[in-house]
């Protein structure tokens, strides 16, 4: 019984790595492309002064 755990997680793992590609359609005023950095132990991404206190999405495309 162990064993049939283990290779459901690690296909759960796998599939969790590479999923499918989806499509997201967004309505919105303004969009910048941009590489994220790193910063510490995470990522950031620097946006212009004036979005600050807006609501921003951001979507990972490669």
């Amino acid at each position: 019984m162990p064993d049939e755990n283990k290779k459901t997680e690690d296909k759960d793992f796998v599939l969790r790595e590479h999923p499918p590609k989806v499509k997201f359609e967004v309505y919105g005023e303004e969009m910048i492309e941009k590489e994220v950095k790193y910063s510490g132990n995470s990522g950031r991404v620097y946006l212009p002064p004036d979005w600050v206190g807006r609501i921003v999405k951001i979507i990972k495309i490669n």
